[in-house]
C-alpha cells in the first residue's frame, strides 16, 4: 500500500517563522529515503540543507524556488510505501521540532571544478552565488581569490561583512518574547578558580599546543555536571508544564564576525571529557562563523551558556532562550583579595550567574545549581 504524505517546511528554532527556498535537490519521480537532501533554504541566519524524513517517491513539488515559506507549510508531496498507520492522504505532518534537519555549508568553501561562469566572465562556486544573493553582494564587483580567480564564499563574506540586521531583528523578537512570557529570576555567585586554573596550566604544559584547553571547556563541563545534579535547570517548558531532558545539550552563544549571534548546541556535554568538550567547542565556534552548522545544533539545546569573559565583562546576566528554562552567564576571571585560612591572599575568581524560569524552579534550586557548578570546578581532575 502507498499514500501521499506532505513534506513541510521544518523549524530551525523558536525564532524561525519562515525560510526562503533557494533550490530543489529532487524532482517528481525521484526516489527519496530518510536522510536524503531534498532542498536548500535560506533563513535569517544561514543557508540550510533540508533532509527528508520519509521514504518513497516524490509525487510533486508544491513550493517554487525563490518563495518565502512559513514553517509547517507543505513544500512537496511524497508517495510513501508500506506505512498503513500513517496519516490520511494530503494531511500535513507537522512537527514542532523536526529532528531530521541538518544545517551545513551548501558547497565546499574552496573553489572546485564545479565553479561556473556567469555572463560577463564572473567565475564563482554555487555556494558563493547563493551567499552573494543572501548578502545582496554583486559578484561582478569582487576579485576572486580561488583557483583561476574563482570567487569563494570567503570573498563574498568579506564584501558583505556588516551587521546582520535580519538576524538581530530575529534575536530581538525572541528575547522580547522571552522577557514577556517567562518569569525570570536571577542569581549570582563568585567562584574561586585558583585551583582549577593551576590544574589547567599544569595540564597544558604536558601536551602539544594543539591539545591545550581554555577555561571555557572546564566551565561547560562543570555546568553539564551541575545540570545532572539539578535537573530543574535542564529541559524545556511547553504548553503548561516543564519537561526535564534526559540529555545535556549545552547551547553556546557565539558572536559572528559580521555581526549577530548564533547559539549552537554541543551535544551530551556531561558524557564528554574536558578535552572532548574543548574539541567540540572549537569545532562548533569555527563552523558557526562559517555558516556550516547542522540543523539539530540549532534546535535541541537543553540549557544555554554565555561567556563574555573574553570580551571584558565581569558579570553577565542572560535572557532565557525559549523553550529552555535557564541560561548560565560567565564573566572574565579576575584576581581579587580573599581571606584564606585567616590570611589575606590574592585569588582568581569568576562570577557565575543563572537566569531561570520561575515556572520550572525557584531560588533555592537555582542556588543549589550554582553551588553544584562551584563544586565541580573545585575538583577539575574529576571532570
Amino acid at each position: 500500500m502507498s499514500e501521499l504524505r506532505d513534506f513541510v517546511m521544518p523549524s530551525l528554532g523558536a525564532d524561525m517563522d519562515a525560510g526562503t527556498l533557494l533550490e530543489w535537490r529532487v524532482k517528481p519521480g525521484d526516489r527519496v529515503s530518510k536522510g536524503d537532501i531534498v532542498a536548500v533554504i535560506e533563513t535569517d541566519k544561514a543557508a540550510v540543507e533540508i533532509e527528508c524524513f520519509m521514504t518513497g517517491a516524490v509525487e510533486r513539488l508544491i513550493a517554487e524556488k525563490g518563495t518565502k515559506i512559513s514553517v509547517g507549510t507543505p513544500m512537496m508531496q511524497v508517495r510513501v510505501e508500506g506505512d498503513t498507520s500513517a496519516k490520511p492522504v494530503g494531511q500535513q505532518v507537522l512537527q514542532p521540532t523536526p529532528t531530521p534537519v541538518v544545517a551545513k555549508e551548501v558547497a565546499p568553501p574552496t573553489p572546485t571544478p564545479a565553479a561556473t561562469i556567469e555572463a560577463g566572465g564572473v567565475r564563482a562556486s554555487p555556494a558563493a552565488k547563493r551567499r552573494a544573493r543572501a548578502l545582496n553582494v554583486s559578484l561582478a564587483t569582487l576579485k576572486g581569490s580561488g583557483q583561476d580567480g574563482a570567487i569563494t564564499i570567503e570573498d563574498v563574506e568579506k564584501a558583505g561583512r556588516a551587521p546582520r540586521r535580519d538576524m538581530r531583528g530575529a534575536i530581538a523578537a525572541l528575547m522580547e518574547r522571552s522577557k514577556r512570557e517567562i518569569p525570570h529570576y536571577y542569581l549570582a555567585h563568585d567562584i574561586d578558580m585558583t585551583n582549577a586554573l593551576a590544574w589547567l596550566e599544569a595540564l597544558n604544559e604536558r601536551v602539544d599546543v594543539s591539545e591545550r584547553m581554555i577555561p571555557a571547556a572546564l566551565f561547560l563541563k562543570a555546568v553539564a555536571v551541575a545540570a545532572r545534579a539539578v535537573t530543574a535547570m535542564n529541559g524545556s517548558y511547553a504548553g503548561d508544564r516543564f519537561e526535564p531532558s534526559a540529555n545535556v545539550h549545552l547551547g553556546v552563544a557565539v558572536s559572528l564576525r559580521e555581526g549577530g549571534l548564533l547559539v549552537p548546541a554541543i551535544h551530551d556535554v556531561d558524557k564528554k571529557t574536558p578535552r572532548e568538550v574543548m574539541s567540540a567547542l572549537s569545532d562548533v565556534v569555527e563552523r558557526a562563523r562559517r555558516g556550516m552548522l547542522r540543523g539539530s545544533e540549532l534546535t535541541d539545546a537543553t540549557l544555554t551558556v554565555t561567556n563574555l569573559g573574553e570580551a571584558g565583562a565581569d558579570t553577565v546576566y542572560g535572557v532565557i532562550f525559549p523553550p529552555q528554562v535557564a541560561i548560565v552567564g560567565l564573566g572574565r576571571v579576575t584576581e581579587r583579595p580573599a581571606a584564606v585560612e585567616g590570611k589575606v591572599a590574592v585569588r582568581s575568581f569568576v562570577t557565575a550567574t543563572v537566569a531561570a524560569d520561575h515556572r520550572a524552579s525557584d531560588g533555592h534550586l537555582g542556588a543549589r545549581f550554582l553551588a553544584a557548578i562551584e563544586r565541580a570546578l573545585q575538583a577539575p581532575e574529576a571532570l
